[in-house]
């Protein structure tokens, strides 16, 4: 599980985050934990733009930050 505040990168968009929550998504009638990551802007890492919430599983730690 990743923590509050850690860095991951999402390996289908190539997004890479801080981490500010979690939530759940109901698929096939089963629960799943999502990760709510604050998505820094391309090219400007001082700029945040979206809470993006996806699978957990697509995320990945980010090592470079």
């Amino acid at each position: 599980m990743f923590s509050i505040d850690e860095y991951v990168l999402n390996q289908k968009t190539g997004h890479i985050g801080k981490v500010v929550g979690y939530g759940h998504q109901i698929l096939n009638n089963v629960y799943t934990t999502t990760l709510k990551v604050l998505v820094s802007e391309a090219g400007n890492p001082l700029k945040h733009i979206i809470v993006e919430e996806d699978l957990y599983s697509a995320w990945v730690k980010w090592f470079n930050h």
